[in-house]
């Protein structure tokens, strides 16, 4: 699989809520950045840190929560992927709709760092 495949199958464990799969493509020494002001938003330390405190939190929060891939972007040992984030906040009732870029870090053909840049007005609008 190259760069751009790995990160396909990690949005499709996403998706499919496939935890499995995440660990087999992910580095134990996971770091996941998401930015300031991103509500949540702290560096997560390893696979299962990731899928507690990001995935099953967003599914907690968020009914429908999911990333719209624009487009992919093959830069050697890092992927970036840009898109919008999308959903509806469980609480508010609004939609959320925000632009967003997520650079991955690869190492051996897998997932060593996630780095997030979104528009966080948009998301904490929607929240409020």
């Amino acid at each position: 699989m190259n760069n751009v495949d790995v990160i396909r199958e990690l949005y499709r464990a996403f998706r499919d809520r496939d935890y499995d799969a995440f660990l087999s493509i992910t580095t134990p020494d996971l770091e996941w950045i998401q930015n300031e002001g991103f509500p949540g938003g702290v560096t997560y330390r390893g696979a299962a840190e990731v899928i507690e405190g990001v995935f099953k939190a967003n599914s907690n929060s968020w009914a429908g929560f999911a990333y719209q891939i624009e487009e992919f972007l093959n830069a050697g040992d890092s992927v970036i992927v840009l898109g919008r984030y999308t959903g509806q906040n469980s609480v508010s009732g609004k939609p959320l709709s925000a632009a967003a870029a997520h650079i991955y870090d690869l190492r051996d053909g897998k997932v060593c760092r996630f780095r997030m840049f979104a528009d966080t007005k948009t998301i904490w609008d929607s929240m409020t």
